[in-house]
């Protein structure tokens, strides 16, 4: 299953954007994608970032256990 998304950025970084991609051959979608799967990998990665997600767990499953009561 995808789910599409709208993005607005700078024409600067649009056009640079673009030159990636055709430099790469591949669609700015691609090259898009593969940016946010690099992104995504280095906050595995990331014992501060995971850290602060392990926090919002713990408190989203305190309002959802409230909620549920």
């Amino acid at each position: 299953m995808t789910k599409a998304f709208t993005m607005r950025l700078p024409e600067d970084k649009a056009s640079e954007l673009e030159a990636v991609a055709r430099a790469d051959g591949v669609p700015v979608s691609e090259a898009v994608r593969d940016a946010i799967d690099h992104h995504i990998d280095a906050r595995r990665k990331d014992k501060d970032f995971q850290a602060r997600l392990s926090k919002l767990i713990e408190d989203d499953k305190r309002v959802l256990d409230r909620l549920a009561r």
